[in-house]
């Protein structure tokens, strides 16, 4: 840690504005937070259970539902707190344990798209080679991939951080302790580290970006050029409840990470973040198990072996 660092603990500021409905929103976001881990946990339990989605495409679901119920668990619980008990301080070295886990979470979360928009394009435009391409060692290593990479990268972003001097205020202007408002709390000179922290954004939302989109060029070139509009329709109704997930995660997270500096942009970013860590987690089991009906009809065979079993 820098050498002026005389801050012992943050107060997160979280909504000021509407504390005075405290368990309203406490109970709300209660609700929100335990129907999105609920609906993860179902999702993985389907995928492990059922021998019909036992794929390389229903392994990065319930790999992603597992990062989803981490991501929102890193954040949720706190908000909470703040809501019911009014509890907004956090120590100096939870700030920043519950900063890496956030942000590497994440990153983990936008490579493990690129991964899955690979998975489909190679599912599509190689049908007869994808069993022997996306194999379980492919797989495996792919995601011990996306966990290396966003380790190292969210490793060296936070230590810098974490060497800057914090001497006062000690109020962030946030409901966590995301990068951004930790950098603008420094009394020394923060360039270095939001240039870092930038950098990594970029690299991890681009890269990925770009990816996705190469991968889904690749697959609408092919299903153009299917013969069936019923195989035409079979193709893109696969990939429809991924991009509904790409769509969410992308516009949220470009708003907060890629934005132009400006006055005001903490406050701003706050509704954004709520989006991108309440929001999301839930509808994305949700969008999964609606538009997906291979999830679908497992999930009602699996409710209707429950009932039979009662």
């Amino acid at each position: 840690m820098g050498n002026w660092t005389t801050v012992q603990e943050f107060t997160l500021e979280g909504f000021p504005a509407v504390q005075h409905l405290g368990r309203l929103l406490f109970s709300v976001h209660l609700l929100a937070y335990l129907a999105s881990i609920t609906g993860n946990v179902v999702i993985v339990s389907i995928v492990c259970t059922n021998a019909h989605l036992k794929t390389p495409m229903y392994f990065f679901l319930s790999i992603f539902s597992l990062a989803e119920c981490s991501f929102t668990s890193t954040v949720i619980p706190k908000l909470l707190a703040i809501f019911l008990l009014g509890k907004q301080t956090i120590s100096f070295v939870a700030c920043f344990i519950q900063a890496f886990v956030f942000v590497f979470i994440g990153s983990f979360g936008f490579l493990l798209i690129a991964v899955m928009s690979v998975d489909r394009c190679v599912a599509i435009c190689k049908p007869l080679h994808y069993p022997t391409i996306m194999n379980l060692r492919t797989c495996t290593l792919l995601i011990i991939i996306c966990l290396a990479v966003s380790f190292i990268l969210i490793t060296w972003v936070v230590v810098t951080v974490s060497q800057l001097s914090f001497c006062g205020p000690h109020v962030i202007p946030h409901f966590f302790c995301d990068l951004g408002p930790l950098i603008h709390l420094s009394c020394s000179d923060p360039s270095y580290a939001e240039t870092v922290t930038y950098v990594f954004a970029l690299f991890v939302l681009l890269s990925s970006l770009i990816i996705t989109i190469i991968a889904y060029s690749s697959i609408v070139v092919t299903v153009v050029h299917l013969p069936s509009a019923k195989e035409r329709q079979k193709a893109f109704s696969t990939c429809s409840s991924h991009l509904m997930v790409l769509s969410l995660m992308y516009g949220s997270c470009v708003f907060i990470y890629l934005k132009p500096k400006q006055s005001g942009i903490l406050d701003t970013n706050k509704e954004a973040a709520l989006v991108n860590t309440v929001v999301t987690p839930l509808l994305n089991p949700v969008i999964y198990t609606l538009r997906n009906k291979q999830v679908h009809q497992a999930l009602r065979k699996t409710v209707c072996r429950i009932q039979i079993s009662r």
